[in-house]
């Protein structure tokens, strides 16, 4: 499925089943120096709030917002929206503690928690919502990854029934591991460069149209 050209937007209706979303906030932004990225303006907004809009606009519910690094900054970056905010005291240990943290916090209706790194500038709404589609296609039961040019990287989906094994994660390691040998069905999500580009340095963020004020 090749979800990197734009497509008419289609909100979530209240028959479809519930899919919770994780955005990963907590991180420490070393790469940056003294500055944390997800607090640059892209489009006059801090990234962080860019992405948690983005995944609000996909019209599901709860989304999570994951932090630890500078959490006050971070929330307030983000304030008024309609995120359920969760601290990681984690944080420090690595990526899949904040995995771990959003799972905890799904509810029991949800079938799924799609997994969304805030420091991805380029994924758009309607990426997302093609990667929700693709899970619901499955009825939930298989994994949505989403790939840059075939190969698997960022976002990706998390059905229910493999929650337990993800939280047994430890350390900076994400859920990779785990989706890959789960014997599951993988439905690789075609995002395009969207996929593979994070802002971890300051030439990235400048790059991509980021700054700080």
């Amino acid at each position: 499925m090749d979800a990197s050209k734009p497509r008419a937007r289609r909100p979530a209706t209240t028959g479809n089943p519930a899919i919770a979303i994780a955005v990963l906030a907590a991180g420490r932004s070393t790469r940056m120096g003294a500055l944390n990225k997800l607090l640059a303006r892209f489009k006059g907004k801090p990234l962080v709030r860019l992405a948690a809009e983005r995944a609000l606009a996909t019209g599901r519910r709860p989304v999570f917002l994951v932090t630890g690094h500078m959490a006050e900054a971070i929330e307030a970056a983000a304030a008024g929206l309609e995120v359920e905010t969760i601290r990681n005291p984690a944080f420090d240990t690595g990526l899949s503690s904040s995995i771990k943290a959003a799972i905890q916090a799904v509810p029991d209706g949800s079938i799924g928690l799609l997994v969304h790194l805030a420091d991805m500038p380029t994924i758009t709404t309607d990426q997302l919502a093609a990667m929700i589609d693709c899970f619901l296609a499955m009825g939930g039961h298989g994994i949505a990854w989403a790939t840059a040019q075939g190969r698997r990287r960022n976002p990706v989906i998390i059905p229910r029934s493999l929650f337990e094994a993800v939280l047994s994660l430890d350390g900076d390691t994400g859920a990779r591991r785990v989706l890959e040998v789960s014997g599951l069905p993988i439905h690789e999500v075609e995002l395009g460069p969207a996929a593979n580009f994070d802002v971890d340095t300051p030439e990235t963020l400048a790059a991509a149209g980021g700054r700080f004020d």
